[in-house]
C-alpha cells in the first residue's frame, strides 16, 4: 500500500490517502473543478469555425448549421446548446482555450486519458496524477484530512504522494458509512508492523471521514436546483455542496460520459452539450449567490477531439487537439489560443497550437501558487486567470 490506499464498499465510497497534501503555511487561493468530458468531444462541433468553407465540406452531413451558431469572433462560434454558457461568456468569465492538444497523439482512450491525467509525454508513463504532481516536495503534517474530492470513477488527476484524496459517488451513502465508522476503537496497539500500518490508515480513513461527515451535514443547500439525475447533475449538486460547506480542498472532479461519436452523432452530442451547459450554469449561478465564484475555477478536459471529416456513419472517429473551457470569477473570459487550420490537417487530424501541459501550468500557478512545468521546455503558461 505505498499510496495508502484503502477501500470501502463496492463502488460507493473509495478512500485513497497519500503521505501528505496542500501545505498550511501554502493554503490553496482557489479551488479547481475538473469537468472531464469521457470518450473524447467533438471539438470542431463544440466551438464551431463557421466562417471556414472547408468545415462544411468536411462535414456534409453533420455540420452545425450557420444559424445554430452563437458567434464568438468572425472565426469561430459555439454549438447553441451551450447557450447557458453564454452569460458566463459576456461577463467575461469563460475563457475557450483552442486546439490544445500534444506532440505525436495517442488514439487509444485509455492511453490518452492517462497522458491528461498524469500531465505525461506521449512517450512517458507516470503513475501520478497531475494535480498531485503540482504538490510535489511539499512536506505536510500527518493526520486525518482530505484534499481532493472525487465524484466519478476516474481519480488518476488527484492521485499520488502529493495529495490526499476521498472518492465519493454518493454523498448519502458516504454519510452512513461515516457514521458507522464513528464509534470505531483504534486498535492500533498490535506488534504486527503491517498490520500496524494498516490500521493507521483506516485511522486517519475514520477521521477524514468525520470531518466531512460534519461539514456536508452543517453546510448550506445549494440556492438553485441542478437536473434531477443520477449522473452530471448529480455530481454538481455534491460538488457544490462541498464548495458551500467550505471543505478546504485544493480540487474537486466530476465527469460526464457519452462523447465516443462514432455513429448518429448529432443527437447524441447536442443533448451532451445541453446537459453540460446548463450544469454547469447552475453550479455557476450558485457559487455567485453564496459569494464564492470567485473562489473557484472549472476546467474541461477530453481524452481526444475527434477527425476532421465525419466517417460513413454519420460520426466521427478518434482524432487529436479540441477546445478547453475554463470559467470562474477571476478568469480572463475570452478566446486564447489558435483555431487548427483546416487547410493544414496531419494524417487527417487537427494539429495542436496548445500543449495542454501550458494550461495545467497556468492553472497550477493561478490556483494554488505552484510553479510546476510538467516537463514543458520552455514553459508557455496561458495567461487565464487575474
Amino acid at each position: 500500500m505505498d499510496r495508502r490506499q484503502f477501500l470501502f464498499g463496492a463502488g460507493t465510497l473509495s478512500v485513497m490517502l497519500a503521505a501528505r497534501s496542500a501545505s498550511a503555511d501554502q493554503p490553496a487561493r482557489r479551488v479547481l473543478v475538473l469537468v472531464e468530458l469521457k470518450g473524447g468531444n467533438d471539438g470542431m462541433n463544440t466551438v464551431v469555425p463557421y466562417a471556414d468553407p472547408l468545415y462544411r465540406q468536411f462535414r456534409p452531413g453533420i455540420a452545425v448549421p450557420r444559424e445554430r451558431v452563437m458567434q464568438l469572433d468572425e472565426h469561430a462560434g459555439l454549438h447553441d446548446r451551450l447557450e447557458p454558457l453564454m452569460d458566463s461568456w459576456k461577463a467575461r468569465e469563460l475563457a475557450i482555450v483552442q486546439g490544445v492538444g500534444y506532440p505525436y497523439p495517442n488514439r487509444s482512450h485509455f492511453r490518452s486519458i492517462e497522458i491528461w491525467d498524469t500531465a505525461s509525454a506521449s512517450n512517458q508513463t507516470l503513475s501520478e496524477g497531475w494535480v498531485s504532481r503540482a504538490f510535489d516536495g511539499i512536506a505536510l503534517p500527518a493526520g486525518a484530512g482530505v484534499d481532493a474530492i472525487v465524484a466519478d470513477t476516474n481519480a488518476l488527476p488527484l492521485t499520488g504522494p502529493g495529495l490526499r484524496t476521498i472518492v465519493m459517488q454518493d454523498a448519502e451513502n458516504f454519510l452512513r458509512q461515516a457514521e458507522a465508522m464513528k464509534g470505531m476503537k483504534d486498535p492500533r496497539d498490535g506488534s504486527n508492523p503491517a498490520l500496524r500500518h494498516l490500521l493507521e490508515v483506516r485511522h486517519e480513513v475514520n477521521g477524514a471521514a468525520a470531518g466531512l461527515r460534519e461539514k456536508l451535514r452543517n453546510g448550506p443547500a445549494p440556492a438553485f436546483t441542478f437536473a434531477p439525475d443520477a449522473g452530471f447533475g448529480h455530481q454538481l449538486d455534491l460538488a457544490t455542496r462541498l464548495l458551500l460547506a467550505r471543505v478546504p480542498v485544493v480540487a474537486i472532479k466530476v465527469a460526464l460520459t457519452g462523447f465516443d461519436t462514432h455513429a448518429n452523432q448529432v443527437p447524441t452530442q447536442e443533448r451532451l452539450l445541453g446537459v453540460l451547459a446548463s450544469g454547469l450554469a447552475v453550479f455557476r449561478k450558485n457559487l455567485i449567490a453564496a459569494g464564492q465564484w470567485n473562489d473557484v475555477v472549472v476546467m474541461t478536459y477530453s481524452e481526444f477531439g475527434r477527425r476532421a471529416h465525419q466517417n460513413a456513419s454519420g460520426g466521427t472517429d478518434h482524432g487529436t487537439s479540441a477546445p478547453q473551457f475554463v470559467m470562474g470569477g477571476t478568469v480572463k473570459g475570452g478566446l486564447h489560443g489558435r483555431y487548427p487550420s483546416l487547410a493544414d490537417l496531419q494524417d487527417g487530424d487537427l494539429k495542436y497550437t496548445v500543449d495542454f501541459r501550458n494550461v495545467y501550468s497556468a492553472l497550477a500557478r493561478a490556483c494554488w501558487g505552484r510553479p510546476a512545468d510538467f516537463g514543458q521546455r520552455p514553459v508557455r503558461p496561458l495567461d487565464l486567470l487575474a
